[in-house]
């Protein structure tokens, strides 16, 4: 086993050998590498990462959906809809973070990677259940945050902070009951700015 972390500069050139023209961008950031693909060649580049004798991702540490529709408070003009994943290598002492925007805004989707990495299981669901993300050949999807009878995904940036629908007990039905929220909005509070030397701190 490798005791030392390998240069990202070094790993950003064996990805962009072993994944060729299936790479969109690479990025060296705060000594992490940034790998984006398209959704077309997402599946086949998680295989690549996996196996190739460079690579040697042995383990999918997360995946997780982003909804870019107001990133940075403004108007975004890309795809809606992204999956980053993160690598590790152990055998290589090596990690990278995978980005694919799904090509679809109105119909999130993408290939599952449940058959490349067992773990991927949990995590699709997670990204399915709060951004609506389907994946492709997962052999359980279904919400695992949300209760079966949950409308919408709540992690969207169009979902109501407040949500659609409020649930209780019912002591006549001696059931759980669904009904439109009755709550009202709450106001955000502004942030304070504390003076200089506040509370005798410096």
């Amino acid at each position: 086993m490798t005791s030392f972390a390998i240069d990202p500069e070094v790993l950003k050139d064996t990805l962009a050998l072993a994944l060729g023209d299936k790479v969109k961008s690479l990025v060296v950031a705060l000594g992490e590498v940034t790998l984006t693909v398209t959704a077309a060649n997402y599946l086949e580049a998680m295989q690549v990462l996996r196996h190739a004798p460079g690579c040697k991702f042995e383990q999918l540490i997360d995946i997780c959906g982003v909804d870019y529709s107001t990133y940075r408070d403004r108007e975004w003009d890309g795809l809606r809809y992204c999956v980053v994943a993160h690598l590790l290598s152990v055998s290589l002492n090596q990690r990278v973070r995978v980005k694919v925007f799904c090509a679809d805004d109105d119909f999130p989707m993408l290939p599952s990677v449940m058959q490349i990495w067992n773990s991927a299981n949990w995590f699709e669901r997670e990204a399915f259940d709060l951004f609506g993300i389907v994946f492709e050949g997962h052999e359980d999807l279904r919400r695992i945050l949300t209760d079966y009878g949950f409308i919408g995904h709540p992690f969207r940036k169009d979902f109501p902070l407040s949500g659609h629908v409020e649930m209780r007990y019912d002591e006549e039905l001696k059931r759980v009951v669904y009904q439109p929220v009755t709550i009202e909005p709450r106001e955000v509070t502004p942030r304070i700015i504390r003076e200089e030397n506040y509370g005798g701190l410096h």
